[in-house]
């Protein structure tokens, strides 16, 4: 089952420091951009994750979550949901603490196969949008 309440998003939010952003874009009006880059200027390590992309913003992008240089706490899904298993499974594989799907991100074989390995699951929201309610109001 995704983690849904509060006390449980809060934590995850207040403990993470790395987050990988899968499907980062370069482009500066995509919403992984902006919230890449917000989730940096709220003091998290933002790894962006994109085999299209070499960099953004100067930042080395990843092809890969296996390429990332340190353990991830966050890995922010801005993919399609039929991409979500093979995220979570490359999640299980680098020792990822949690998955974040985005809003519209749904896949609840995916979110049983993290959770069976031990991952936490959040399924689609916003990751912006639940710190700056959780964290920024708190």
């Amino acid at each position: 089952m995704p983690i849904e309440d509060d006390a449980s998003l809060r934590q995850i939010l207040r403990s993470a420091r790395v987050i990988a952003v899968v499907g980062h874009s370069d482009k500066p009006h995509r919403t992984s951009y902006q919230i890449g880059r917000a989730l940096k200027s709220q003091g998290y390590t933002v790894y962006p994750v994109n085999p299209t992309v070499e960099e953004i913003d100067g930042d080395r992008s990843y092809s890969r979550l296996a390429d990332v240089p340190e353990p991830i706490d966050i890995v922010d899904v801005f993919r399609r949901s039929e991409h979500l298993q093979t995220v979570v499974d490359e999640a299980i594989a680098v020792g990822a603490k949690v998955v974040w799907a985005q809003l519209g991100v749904i896949d609840h074989q995916a979110a049983e196969t993290a959770e069976a390995a031990g991952l936490q699951m959040v399924m689609d929201r916003c990751i912006e949008i639940e710190y700056g309610r959780l964290i920024e109001r708190s």
